[in-house]
């Protein structure tokens, strides 16, 4: 049985989290973000820009109502990324049931 490699850019508990929330929207608010994984402010900058660095998602930064907003979008690299790494967990929990 062959164990297949976890994106270590996904491993990240946070960044998984921010992911599933991209995965099921078209496109999340920083505030929104911060709210639905109880992040810092800080750390899910951090996290965001690690993202957005592997292509996995775009990050438009603009102002509304003359305060910036960031918006997060998930890209199609982020949507094979997510479904590659599922697919790698289903494997190791499956792995036990194989003969």
């Amino acid at each position: 049985m062959d164990f297949k490699d976890l994106d270590p850019v996904l491993h990240s508990q946070l960044r998984l989290a921010i992911m599933s929330i991209l995965i099921s929207v078209e496109e999340a608010e920083f505030t929104l973000l911060k709210e639905k994984t109880n992040a810092t402010a800080g750390n899910l900058s951090v996290q965001i820009n690690k993202l957005r660095d592997a292509a996995y998602i775009t990050v438009v930064k603009q102002f509304k109502e003359n305060y910036p907003q960031t918006i997060c979008k998930i890209t199609a690299t982020g949507q094979k990324a997510f479904s590659d790494y599922v697919a790698s967990i289903q494997s190791y929990l499956h792995a036990g049931k194989r003969k």
